[in-house]
């Protein structure tokens, strides 16, 4: 058995506690928690002055009355909200991914508590409803702030292996473990690898695992990490049975196929376990909540742009010969076939096997055809779709039928894009992935929609519309 230190695993650490076997893990932890309590009771205690002077300045108004019962209901409430969701671990720290969501929540949930203590005691805190507005926005931002700037210090401590909150100890294979570390860099995850202990085959395996074991009762990890194959069952076994009386944490690691899986969880289901790589996009709940929203905002815009419709409509037919509206058949949710609605821009009306996408100064495309697929006009009859239940407002873009069956036999997960309704726009569009289709470019659009799926919400679906208005990405590469 080779047992090799984290030499050849990444950059080693600085000197210090996280060399230390015997520090305890487990209070640097919770002293992090503290700090990360006491960065939100700073921001909010910061909001609560820069509300104060805010209203100071309404000379009208007066002098601004007292904000302390406020900023403490709202700031127990909120520490609260956190806590009992384990808010404040350092793994949530690692990354920016979802750090507005996981402030808005609680955020919230503090705001409707105070009005609600208000209304079952039939008693006003006192304050005003112009503060209470104004503390909500400072609030919020400040509290981003903090969070933020306490996120860039955690990934900057983390990249330079300064910062680490769990001891790890890898056991298995020497490919699996090299390839762990290639790919998932530890120590940039807070993770301290104490040692890697290599397993050289079935014939050395008790000897190996007896000497890893006891190790691993000098080096005291927090977590012990099993790199072996899953096909090797028996090696799994002996590996578990060896470090169960080893006070750590044990886990399976990662096969190689739940790279193309990142959200896989664990799902027990009565007795049942089971590896659940794939999830159904959206919950009942959420696909009412998705649904009633498109309605409002496709029956809002068709009557608010039908005179537009009707301007457009006269403009096509004075421009080129053939009819306003162009139909085209499209896959949609689970693949059924609709057909989509757009404004004639092109002299041809392809609609088969063979469609050959729309290029750069495509001499197909009228003269009118240029403005509206310029400022996405020729796609506004799309909200029809969205009435008839054939779209959604937002969600991958639908290709050609002809498109489609060429991508998805060579582009892994190319399939999942029809698991929600397609969107009028979409995550991809919106950050300029739109025009010409290049291999590259087609995966990077994928990535974009599949990445969409994963991450639904109802914010979400409104920033996209938002930055489909108003951002310049939107615009790019529209032939």
């Amino acid at each position: 058995m080779g047992f090799s230190s984290r030499q050849g695993f990444g950059p080693l650490p600085r000197l210090g506690w996280a060399l230390n076997p015997r520090i305890n893990t487990g209070l640097i932890r919770g002293g992090f928690a503290l700090l990360a309590v006491l960065s939100d009771l700073g921001a909010i205690s910061l909001a609560a002055a820069a509300t104060r002077f805010l209203c100071s300045l309404d000379i009208e108004a007066g002098a601004p009355q007292s904000s302390l019962p406020l900023t403490l209901i709202v700031t127990i409430f909120f520490l609260a909200s956190n806590m009992m969701r384990s808010e404040y671990k350092i793994v949530h720290y690692l990354a920016y991914k979802d750090c507005a969501q996981r402030i808005f929540l609680p955020w919230n949930i503090a705001f409707l508590c105070v009005f609600a203590i208000g209304f079952w005691t039939r008693t006003a805190v006192n304050f005003s409803v112009f503060q209470a507005a104004v503390f909500y926005g400072a609030g919020l931002f400040h509290v981003m702030l903090a969070r933020m700037l306490l996120v860039k210090w955690v990934r900057w401590r983390a990249e330079t292996g300064s910062i680490a909150t769990r001891r790890v100890l890898l056991v298995g294979f020497e490919d699996e473990v090299t390839q762990f570390s290639t790919d998932y860099e530890p120590w940039r995850l807070g993770m301290h690898v104490s040692a890697a202990s290599v397993l050289r085959g079935p014939a050395h395996l008790k000897e190996d695992l007896a000497l890893a074991s006891a190790y691993a009762r000098i080096l005291r990890p927090d977590d012990i990490f099993i790199l072996v194959p899953w096909s090797h069952k028996e090696t799994i076994d002996e590996c578990i049975n060896a470090f169960l009386r080893i006070p750590a944490s044990i886990h399976l690691g990662p096969e190689r196929v739940l790279d193309r899986f990142m959200d896989a969880q664990v799902c027990k289901i009565g007795p049942m376990v089971s590896l659940n790589l794939v999830h159904r996009p959206l919950s009942p709940a959420e696909v009412f909540v998705k649904r009633a929203l498109d309605v409002t905002l496709a029956g809002m815009a068709c009557l608010a742009l039908l005179p537009f419709f009707l301007a457009v409509a006269i403009a096509i037919k004075c421009d080129s010969p053939g009819p306003v509206i162009f139909r085209q058949r499209r896959y949609g949710f689970n693949q059924e076939p609709f057909r989509i609605f757009k404004f004639r821009s092109m002299t041809t009306l392809e609609d088969g096997v063979n469609v050959k996408q729309a290029t750069q100064n495509d001499c197909r495309v009228t003269r009118l055809g240029h403005f509206m697929r310029r400022f996405n006009i020729d796609e506004l009859p799309q909200l029809l779709n969205v009435l008839r239940g054939e779209m959604s407002l937002v969600g991958p873009r639908p290709h050609a039928m002809a498109h489609d069956q060429l991508f998805e036999p060579f582009i892994g997960l190319y399939a999942r894009r029809h698991n929600v309704k397609p969107g009028i726009t979409g995550w991809a569009q919106v950050n300029g992935f739109r025009g010409a289709f290049t291999d590259e470019k087609i995966r990077q659009r994928i990535a974009y929609d599949l990445y969409y799926i994963d991450n639904w919400s109802l914010l979400f679906d409104i920033q996209i519309l938002w930055l489909t208005v108003m951002s310049k990405k939107a615009y790019r590469n529209a032939y």
